[in-house]
């Protein structure tokens, strides 16, 4: 499958995502990740013919540059505690829409701004849709930690069945640090059966800050297809 085609899909379903949840006047979360750009750029475009006087509240540095450079207004968390519709992308998503997020390092920021919405609207490739989760993203789940606790803590998650890695920065030696100043140990626990349960066991390590689980937040998911069709689930 060609590049171009999953870029057309991820497209297709940012589109799709935007031009049915977004409306005037709302408070927005705005995700990190690839098809989030392609999110951001529609939302910029109807926003210049038709003022639709959004405020948007960034998870990560990458998305605070994204409002910026696509001329939207940019507003904080302690501003806008509650907000309306967060849209956002996701590693994997399962059948019953549970998702591991975290790839980019960004999972903590991520989760308290879905956590603060009223809707949580996913958009993805179809790469990222299994039936449990584990199947496709082969990368483990991403759990940031803080970083004094990390080596007990991956003799922790081994004791759960995880199979633990460090994950180290690409541009530089040693680590990779997070927005928040602290490690991510990517765990691999094969395909997971209940996501629930893992995510609470983790959760209860002293020097967990989050998992990259995101259980029963979202409302809806934009999947591009193969051949450039939206599923919507």
């Amino acid at each position: 499958m060609s590049e171009d085609l999953i870029e057309i899909g991820k497209k297709n379903a940012a589109f799709k995502a935007v031009e049915e949840n977004v409306k005037n006047g709302m408070i927005l979360g705005i995700g990190s990740g690839s098809t989030v750009v392609y999110a951001v750029k529609k939302i910029a475009e109807i926003n210049k013919t038709e003022d639709l006087n959004l405020k948007c509240i960034p998870t990560s540095f990458q998305s605070h540059q994204l409002i910026v450079e696509n001329g939207l207004t940019l507003v904080t968390l302690d501003q806008y505690p509650e907000i309306d519709l967060d849209i956002d992308g996701a590693d994997e998503i399962d059948k019953s829409l549970n998702l591991i997020k975290g790839g980019g390092g960004c999972l903590v920021q991520e989760k308290i701004v879905a956590s603060s919405s009223k809707r949580l609207v996913i958009i993805a490739d179809y790469r990222k849709k299994s039936e449990k989760l584990g199947e496709n993203w082969n990368k483990g789940v991403p759990i940031e930690v803080i970083p004094f606790g990390y080596v007990p803590i991956m003799k922790k998650l081994e004791k759960l069945g995880g199979t633990p890695k460090l994950r180290m920065a690409q541009a530089k030696a040693g680590p990779l640090v997070t927005d928040n100043g602290n490690f991510i140990i990517d765990v691999d626990f094969g395909i997971i059966d209940s996501p629930s349960d893992i995510d609470f066991k983790v959760s209860q390590i002293p020097g967990v800050v989050d998992t990259g689980f995101f259980i029963g937040m979202t409302s809806k998911a934009y999947i591009g297809q193969k051949d450039g069709k939206v599923i919507v689930l």
